[in-house]
């Protein structure tokens, strides 16, 4: 089947969601509480776009460098490695808490260890302790971070569900925005508090999911996996059938799911790694998601996520009022692009906006090279003012496809049984890729200065030539139809034939709009019900 190609054997879930409601989601209270639910999941990017913001930020003030020794080199590199080390030993047992405990639990776990880890961060008395904090920061991240994608992504309203996971990553610059403006705040404090504040606001979303996820439904897909299929029935109708457990669109995405994961298990009853591997279909997932989440830390963004302020002084901007301004401008602005293009994966589709993604950021690379260069060679300040220019240009191309997109798109082209293990695999990868940016850019970067822009030009333009051939488009897919474009229709038609929804179905097409009005009456009468 050709990229982007769609079945037309069988209605989505995404068809029938539209044609039985196609009232705005606010005005749905049930869609809203559950979009308010998933909202608290989604601040889980908080805590990671928050720590690279603020180590930035941090390496900026005085205070924090005569707190900590004046960090250089390869000390400076382990301080921003470490947090993604920690996570790095955390990533071969995240799978199993969360398959093993849930969607939920995992989270809380991940949390609570968080918390611990930004109250030792914010009380460190010495490099080492700082130094210990932070890892615990993303041993205690990769847990909550392997699970919230996932439980967005399967309580999502099937509508809402491409958007929602693209916010995910997109909200990574939230927290950065918040860390920026803080010690943009904070660096007039002359005591150790101008760092110690903005070391205390990174707990701050962990804070929150704890005190509110036990009310959260667990994932309806996790539920059925462990035989719980009354509840997961009861969740689906709750939020997304009006509490109507015989809706057709409830029906269709319970017999959807029992009947996908049940096929999963019977052709692979003995889930293990090599499972990721062992099948042409599961392969060809492997070798887009190991490549996209290179891609995401290998793209020259690095340099500026993590250091800004030697990017800066290279190019004779030195003071700390205007690297703080700068920074924090950058992340309001990324955030907002990132957002932008959450909301337009199911309109332009996942392919035109990572081929798009991928040409802007080469183009507007290869200016900041030249910029960084003739700066470097003439001093010219015309050119170190167009360095600036071109980083926020180059972030306008990354952030269509790279911020938004390197989640969702992962968790969709995953079924259920491969789906911890192989955003796992996504989330180690991550982590080899920063920890060697991490320690290699300031030393590149001193070493061979503007020269070392050329690399990250080379990679880039590997990267077009490798998405236009293996980028595949899956937008107005649900996560089970999703899977004939990598396992073939005939799974597709196997999952529909023996869940025997098309009875469903046609009960779906055949309903007339108007037939809401005996949801909403339906709605009064059980509003008081909680799952």
């Amino acid at each position: 089947m050709a990229p982007g190609a769609v079945s037309n054997k069988e209605p989505t879930a995404l068809a029938i969601a539209e044609l039985l409601d196609p009232r705005p989601w606010y005005k749905n209270g049930r869609l809203l509480a559950l979009n308010a639910w998933i909202f608290l999941l989604l601040i889980t990017s908080y805590t990671n776009g928050y720590d690279g913001s603020m180590m930035n930020g941090l390496q900026i003030l005085d205070q924090w460098k005569g707190a900590m020794g004046n960090p250089a080199g390869g000390k400076l590199g382990l301080l921003n490695a470490i947090q993604n080390i920690g996570a790095l030993c955390a990533t071969p047992i995240a799978p199993y808490v969360t398959d093993g405990i849930g969607r939920k639990l995992a989270i809380i776990w991940g949390a609570s260890l968080m918390i611990i880890g930004t109250a030792v961060q914010s009380a460190a008395q010495s490099v080492g302790m700082f130094t210990g904090a932070r890892f615990l920061i993303g041993f205690g991240l990769t847990f909550a971070a392997n699970a919230a994608p996932l439980l967005v992504s399967e309580l999502a309203y099937p509508p809402h569900r491409a958007p929602l996971v693209s916010t995910y990553n997109s909200l990574w610059y939230s927290g950065s925005i918040v860390a920026a403006w803080t010690t943009f705040g904070t660096f007039r404090i002359s005591t150790e508090w101008a760092w110690r504040i903005p070391s205390i606001l990174q707990g701050l979303p962990s804070v929150l999911q704890v005190c509110l996820i036990w009310f959260c439904p667990e994932s309806p897909r996790w539920l059925v996996s462990r035989g719980k299929h009354e509840k997961a029935l009861n969740i689906l109708a709750y939020y997304h059938g009006r509490g109507n457990e015989q809706d057709p669109l409830v029906q269709f995405e319970y017999n959807e799911i029992k009947e996908a994961i049940a096929l999963d298990k019977e052709i692979a009853k003995n889930v293990g790694w090599l499972t990721l591997f062992s099948t042409p279909g599961n392969r060809r997932r492997m070798r887009i998601i190991i490549a996209i989440a290179f891609f995401s830390q290998w793209s020259g963004n690095g340099l500026v996520s993590y250091y800004l302020n030697l990017v800066f002084s290279a190019i004779g901007i030195t003071s700390q009022t205007d690297q703080t301004l700068i920074n924090g401008i950058l992340q309001i602005f990324n955030l907002i692009v990132a957002l932008i293009a959450s909301f337009l994966c199911d309109r332009a589709g996942r392919r035109v906006l990572f081929l798009t993604s991928n040409v802007g950021m080469l183009l507007f690379y290869v200016m900041q090279t030249i910029c960084f260069a003739q700066n470097s060679i003439t001093g010219s300040q015309a050119a170190g003012h167009g360095v600036i220019a071109f980083i926020f240009l180059f972030y306008l191309a990354y952030d269509i496809a790279y911020t938004p997109l390197i989640v969702s798109y992962t968790v969709e082209i995953l079924p259920y049984a491969l789906r911890a293990k192989g955003f796992t695999i996504f989330n180690f990868t991550i982590s080899l890729a920063l920890i060697f940016n991490q320690y290699a850019n300031p030393i590149a970067m001193d070493a061979i200065g503007w020269k070392y822009y050329v690399v990250y030009d080379c990679v880039l333009a590997f990267e077009i030539v490798f998405m236009f051939f293996y980028c595949v488009e899956t937008k107005n897919r649900t996560l089970e139809e999703t899977a004939a474009l990598f396992d073939g229709e005939d799974k597709v038609d196997t999952i529909a034939a023996r869940a025997g929804t098309q009875a469903g179905v046609d009960a779906a097409l055949g309903r007339h709009p108007a037939d809401n009005k005996q949801d909403e009456e339906y709605d009064e009468k059980h509003e008081h019900e909680h799952v």
